[in-house]
């Protein structure tokens, strides 16, 4: 079997499912390629910053998330050992959702691909690419796919790579580094009922070898989420006592123990459902121009998760690309054209992802490294007591308050009018 398309999206999550809507509304013939059956619970702070908002109700869910999300995200705190440090979170400028939401990722990554299929998109699922090859003389990118046991090839001018980045890419790109190393950071969710976590609060979690988070997202649940490098969960797996050897229940002892408002949010609190891990992950940009390879998402840069901007890359870099893409017909032109054009697109859309994204995942580790080392963080507290204001300037510095997306919706599709040979 062999089919033929503009584009090929490999990842159905936000990045992948926004790319695949907002090219089949554009008029183009896409397949979007998920290997996981949705719905499916993922390791994920679950933070939608306002930013993405806009982005959003352009892609037909604005009603729905607010009927699902939790609470308005409206103040941010510093929980670092007994240290309860809080500030108002800024609003968004323009519009009328100033203030970010969480949901639960099985509800978003399951809303959008509905989305995409509704616009026209080829949903496969459960299927996994295997291999990418680019043909240059033909200027198209052959996909061979496995699902339900068989084996087949699509092909298009344009292949799209949103798979994450704890996945291994396709055959043909660069291996991923298997490596243990004592500072990899692991990354743990868990889900609970009854907290007393305040809704509207956004506490960042501070402790020795990590960082984390808590949010109330939607049904009242709370998550909560953390990174953890593996040598001091190796360290807290075996003193653990009765939870020695279980690394999620290792990682809450460990919360409980180092930060007091995670004991008092979660004293009155019930689990629901088991730990989710995931992991190494490894923070920094993977995408570069000249390679001819469209990257959105972690696939292309991750940004360590202190600063809950990984949604808000996902789907921003889904809008950069596809602003690109739409607007640029020749780029679906299966010839020397068409090669030529894909590659200045690629160049254009790489240099617009580094202008927007470069500052967030430099803060973002700066944030983290000081987060994850209390001699480097603890000059800071005094300071952040007298003006806890300071914790908001960081969250804007972050890039919470502003979008790579000028004007999601005046966004106009765009016909596609010539199909690949």
């Amino acid at each position: 079997m062999r089919a033929s398309y503009h584009a090929i999206v490999i990842g159905a999550g936000p990045a992948g499912a926004s790319a695949a809507f907002l090219l089949a509304r554009a008029g183009c013939s896409v397949a979007l390629l998920e290997a996981s059956p949705f719905p499916r619970r993922k390791v994920c702070g679950e933070c939608i910053a306002a930013s993405n908002l806009p982005l959003l109700d352009a892609l037909g869910l604005g009603e729905i998330l607010r009927r699902r999300a939790g609470p308005e995200l409206r103040r941010v705190a510093l929980w670092c050992a007994d240290e309860q440090i809080t500030a108002a979170l800024p609003p968004r400028a323009e519009g009328d959702s100033p203030w970010g939401r969480a949901l639960a990722r099985e509800h978003l990554d399951l809303l959008l691909l509905e989305r995409a299929r509704a616009a026209g998109a080829a949903v496969l699922q459960p299927c996994r690419a295997l291999a990418v090859r680019h043909d240059s003389g033909a200027a198209v990118d052959e996909v061979l796919v496995a699902r339900g046991g068989a084996k087949f090839e699509l092909c298009a001018p344009v292949v799209i790579r949103a798979h994450g980045s704890w996945h291994a890419p396709p055959a043909d790109g660069k291996p991923w580094d298997r490596e243990r190393r004592a500072s990899d950071l692991l990354a743990f969710k868990a889900i609970f009922r009854d907290t007393a976590l305040d809704d509207g609060l956004l506490p960042v979690l501070a402790f020795p070898g990590g960082y984390g988070g808590m949010v109330v997202a939607g049904d009242g649940v709370a998550t909560l989420a953390c990174c953890i490098r593996r040598d001091r969960l190796a360290a807290c797996r075996s003193s653990g006592g009765a939870v020695a050897g279980r690394a999620g229940e290792a990682v809450e002892a460990l919360l409980r123990r180092e930060c007091r408002g995670v004991r008092e949010a979660l004293a009155g609190a019930s689990r629901f459902g088991r730990w989710l891990a995931a992991g190494p992950i490894r923070p920094g940009v993977r995408l570069r121009a000249g390679d001819g390879a469209f990257l959105i998402g972690n696939a292309a840069g991750e940004v360590h998760p202190i600063i809950g901007e990984g949604i808000s890359m996902a789907l921003q870099s889904a809008w950069l690309l596809c602003e690109e893409l739409a607007g640029s017909i020749d780029a679906f032109r299966c010839d020397a054209r068409g090669e030529a054009r894909r590659c200045e697109i690629q160049r254009r859309y790489v240099s617009r992802w580094r202008a927007h994204f470069a500052r967030r995942l430099y803060l973002a580790a700066c944030f983290a490294h000081a987060a994850m080392r209390p001699r480097l963080a603890a000059p800071l507290l005094p300071l952040l007591r007298r003006a806890p204001a300071l914790l908001a300037l960081a969250a804007s510095a972050s890039g919470k308050t502003r979008s790579a997306v000028a004007h999601p919706a005046e966004a106009h599709p765009v016909v596609i009018q010539e199909f690949p040979s």
